[in-house]
């Protein structure tokens, strides 16, 4: 089962910021994308329907003169295709490292299911009777 359907698929052409799709149980997934210098403000997490979307806005500060500008912190939107049943169960930042941990669950009345064959009443079986079919003389 494929959780993240889509995630190679969706691919933009601009391929920032940089992230990671780890597989951490039999149901569980997680994503890490590398988002340092955002806050957690700056940072937004929606999923709707089977469409999660990671967006980020940094409000540049007029007041900072940079001599050199190598840290990334233009803003981005990220999307990833969920499978069917998947939801968002935790999300945290921590030293510039975005966590977004997701649980597959099929709900009780689509999993399988094991049914018991029991030795109780039988059905009556039904009487045969023959068709009596007539002869016909050539």
């Amino acid at each position: 089962m494929n959780a993240l359907e889509a995630a190679g698929r969706a691919e933009t052409i601009d391929n920032w910021p940089p992230y990671d799709i780890v597989k951490a149980g039999e149901n569980d997934y997680r994503i890490a994308m590398a988002v340092a210098g955002f806050s957690q403000d700056e940072l937004a997490i929606t999923q709707e329907q089977n469409m999660l979307m990671v967006s980020g806005q940094r409000a540049d500060s007029e007041d900072v003169q940079y001599l050199h500008r190598g840290i990334a912190g233009r803003s981005f939107q990220r999307r990833f295709e969920l499978a069917d049943h998947v939801k968002v169960v935790d999300a945290g930042l921590v030293n510039g490292l975005l966590t977004i941990d997701l649980k597959h669950e099929i709900p009780e009345e689509m999993k399988p299911r094991q049914i018991e064959i029991g030795t109780g009443h039988a059905m009556p079986k039904a009487e045969t009777k023959q068709i009596e079919g007539g002869t016909q003389a050539a």
